[in-house]
């Protein structure tokens, strides 16, 4: 007698011509010191990884050196930068600047003053969580105009690297936003990824899928796991 046959549930693959995109928070930066401000780079505070954040970026590097990585990808922002460099010398690969995955723009408390007010409690910051929009700051950006220059992005990354997995070292608002344009969920859902957090999205030409949210297995053994408010 023939032995019945045996299906075994099948472990995810990528659909043909799918890019892997693997979404790394950039890790910490630089504190805000009351009354100054950041250097500033088109509009957006600009400052550096601190040293915690160094560390964060050593793990990253660590954690991605064996993984099939085809694509590095920063912001103009260098606490992207920053953090993909220890992976970038790992690799021998050569960053590519992905412009509109910036942190959300936040108007008139750019710089540095959104953790202030953050902090303290300011009550147009309570009513931006309230509300969960980031134009309640003056001057900010609306979280539909992120959504379109984050879409934008990940699909132009996806169409130059099918078949293909690309690190992109991005921020918590755009990390965010992107996650909730493949789930369709609200437009905060997946706000407060923490500082170094890995997550995965695999773009195809029909869907986005997302496979994993704040991945910080590498930063777990001794390290205090950080999530900066934003910026």
């Amino acid at each position: 007698m023939t032995d019945p046959r045996v299906f075994r549930q099948p472990r995810f693959q990528a659909p043909p011509r799918a890019c892997e995109i693997l979404l790394v928070r950039h890790g910490e930066s630089q504190a805000h010191v009351e009354g100054e401000s950041f250097r500033m780079v088109d509009g957006h505070g600009d400052p550096p990884l601190s040293e915690d954040g160094r560390e964060q970026a050593e793990r990253v590097g660590e954690r991605l050196a064996n993984e099939r990585i085809d694509a590095i990808y920063v912001t103009n922002l260098r606490r992207t930068a920053e953090t993909a460099a220890p992976l970038a010398d790992r690799l021998g690969l050569e960053p590519i600047v992905e412009p509109d995955m910036r942190e959300v723009f936040l108007g008139e408390w750019e710089g540095g003053l959104f953790r202030q007010k953050v902090a303290e409690r300011d009550p147009i910051a309570v009513r931006m969580f309230q509300e969960q929009r980031w134009d309640v700051i003056p001057g900010a950006e609306s979280s539909e105009a992120l959504a379109v220059r984050v879409r934008r992005a990940i699909e132009r990354i996806a169409v130059a690297h099918p078949d293909q997995r690309v690190a992109l070292f991005a921020h918590g608002g755009t990390i965010g936003t992107a996650l909730c344009e493949a789930t369709h969920a609200d437009s905060w859902s997946f706000v407060g990824s923490d500082n170094g957090a890995i997550s995965h999205l695999v773009i195809t030409p029909d869907r986005w899928i997302l496979r994993r949210f704040n991945d910080t297995a590498h930063l777990d053994d001794g390290m205090t796991v950080r999530s900066e408010p934003l910026t």
